[in-house]
């Protein structure tokens, strides 16, 4: 079966951009897992495409179906990982990645003992705020929550089979594509 993989890290760490690389390199048989959300669509998202944008409902019935690797609530609103997303693609040699959070990746380990799990971070905290504050987008407040998060996320990133440092993009896509070569090798 081909691999899973759980890449997590703090907001700001660059997991989005090294994963969106990675796949537009076209190298590995390899998908992102397209998520469920019971949250409205932002400007310019697709269903589908961004999330499966589901109502309530549905996201709690396909919870009584058992219908998900892992699922959380967040800010009110419901996430989850769809085992339609990752199963049949695993099954037919196509590489399944997760942009997925500390608590997400835990329960899919635990449903999934093969995953392999990388943690995506920057040498220091202060690197994170940076970017954080370089974005411009957010409020100081969302800032000072966003680095408590990172300072949590962090303390387990030992949990992970590999640790990305990302200080440096081409540095982090080199180690990125040495885990990937060595997973599809």
């Amino acid at each position: 079966m081909a691999p899973l993989i759980l890449v997590s890290g703090p907001s700001g760490c660059g997991k989005s951009t090294l994963i969106r690389r990675l796949l537009d390199e076209g190298v590995w048989p390899l998908r992102l897992s397209v998520s469920a959300t019971t949250r409205q669509p932002r400007t310019g998202e697709v269903d589908g495409v961004h999330y499966h944008f589901w109502t309530p409902a549905e996201f709690a019935r396909s919870k009584e179906l058992d219908a998900f690797l892992e699922w959380a609530e967040v800010h009110g609103n419901h996430y989850g990982t769809l085992v339609d997303e990752v199963t049949p693609f695993r099954e037919k040699g196509v590489g399944v990645l997760l942009d997925i959070d500390v608590q997400g990746a835990e329960q899919v380990r635990k449903r999934c003992p093969d995953a392999v799990s990388i943690f995506v971070r920057t040498t220091t905290i202060e690197t994170l705020e940076k970017r954080l504050r370089s974005r411009g987008t957010e409020r100081e407040e969302v800032i000072q929550r966003r680095l408590a998060a990172a300072r949590a996320e962090i303390s387990r990133a030992d949990e992970y089979d590999y640790q990305v440092i990302n200080d440096d993009l081409d540095t982090a896509l080199a180690s990125m594509r040495a885990i990937l070569n060595h997973l599809f090798g």
